[in-house]
């Protein structure tokens, strides 16, 4: 549903120097990111850890599949879900919850607020199976068409924000998953080899994770585990 039409309204002197007003009320999507936002920050200790990695395996391996870095990002969190469970889990009231299944929730940057879709079984789909279904539900979230059922039972959320220019991302967990992976802009840089300087790509991945159930070694260790699948040669 769309917003109400904004709403002019008289400035007071003290934001005169503003200029002229105008109060927009937030779609019902908008208000429902507001809250999950202010739950997070509130309720969550959360800790960040990031790592720059050597993407030209990536692009090689997407170039050899024919499929999207994103596609292949989800698969390679999906095997690390597998491996490191308490990152593939909640903490709800002073439990862990440890989950059998690896759903990976995508976020999807539509042009009114951004949305979440659920692969399910994420670690039992290659690239190219998880590229398809990520196209479809890609299409169903612009066009405004995706269920309930589509973003539910989602156990780790991955953002892929490289499209957008932007090389590091902060991660924002949504409540009550354990963890949360963005990934900035795959870009070109210098890099050194054996004391040789070489042109080369390099990709900033950040994951965010719930403190109380995944410890800052724990964290890095699966965040290291991504970092070596994606720099594997093909």
């Amino acid at each position: 549903m769309d917003a109400p039409a904004p709403t002019p309204v008289s400035p007071s002197s003290a934001a005169s120097l503003k200029g002229d007003i105008t109060i927009e009320e937030p779609t019902r999507a908008e208000r429902a990111i507001a809250r999950r936002s202010a739950e997070t920050r509130a309720t969550v200790p959360d800790l960040e850890l990031s790592v720059d990695i050597d993407a030209g395996p990536l692009l090689e391996r997407t170039r050899d599949q024919g499929c999207s870095t994103t596609a292949v990002l989800i698969s390679v969190c999906a095997g690390a879900l597998r491996q490191f469970p308490r990152v593939n889990a909640a903490y709800r009231d002073g439990r862990y919850e440890l989950y059998s299944r690896v759903n990976v929730s995508v976020t999807m940057h539509t042009r009114d607020a951004p949305q979440a879709a659920t692969l399910l079984d994420a670690d039992t789909k290659s690239p190219a199976e998880l590229d398809q279904e990520l196209d479809r539900l890609v299409q169903r979230a612009r066009a405004g068409e995706l269920t309930p059922p589509e973003q539910a039972g989602a156990t780790f959320t991955l953002s892929d924000l490289g499209p957008f220019g932007v090389h590091r991302v902060g991660a924002l967990i949504t409540p009550p998953q354990a963890g949360a992976l963005t990934a900035g802009a795959i870009h070109a840089v210098a890099r050194v080899r054996d004391g040789v300087v070489t042109p080369g790509y390099e990709l900033a991945l950040t994951l965010a994770c719930d403190h109380r159930i995944v410890f800052p070694a724990y964290g890095a260790a699966f965040l290291a585990r991504i970092a070596e699948e994606l720099q594997a040669p093909g």
